[in-house]
């Protein structure tokens, strides 16, 4: 099967600023981790508790783990592309995705930046259909809104020619 690439990636900070966030999540886990182990211990919780919370804690340490890979195979396998007629995407680690958007169905067109995006001067634009909607994340700031002004005009220029 021939995997055709779409010409434009996500910004390279977006691993690095993945890895942070997901590092603040986990961390924050962790700390819940500890204060139901320190709970269990001090109220003398029934045994099946214990095992709950080992269970949770495997699936901390598994998650820790994998927030490491994920967001490197993320940027590998995250690549775009748009035109007058259509915004393509092409998304997905253990599933690819390939997503075709008419301009013409696009309803709405906005950009998202949080703390830690605006950091490392990033941001995620997001695209609204009547039926679902589709992220881009981690695109480099002055990239995001130039998309998000082609896209808004290209979907305009189709539903007024109509």
């Amino acid at each position: 099967m021939v995997d055709h690439k779409l010409e434009r990636t996500l910004s390279p900070a977006y691993p690095k600023m993945k890895i942070i966030s997901d590092t603040l999540i986990n961390s924050i886990a962790v700390i819940i981790l500890t204060g139901l182990f320190w709970l269990y211990y001090y109220f003398t919780w029934p045994t099946w508790t214990f095992w709950i919370l080992i269970a949770l804690l495997v699936f901390t340490v598994v998650g820790t783990f994998w927030s490491f890979v994920e967001p490197k195979l993320l940027y590998r396998n995250w690549s775009y592309q748009w035109n007058e007629e259509y915004l393509q995407l092409s998304y997905g680690v253990l599933k690819k995705e390939w997503v075709t958007v008419p301009m013409t169905k696009i309803q709405s067109v906005s950009t998202v930046q949080g703390p830690l995006m605006k950091r490392y001067n990033t941001r995620s634009v997001k695209v609204e259909t009547m039926g679902s909607s589709y992220t881009i994340p981690g695109l480099e700031e002055g990239i995001a809104l130039s998309l998000r002004e082609v896209i808004a005009e290209y979907a305009k220029l189709k539903e007024v020619d109509e």
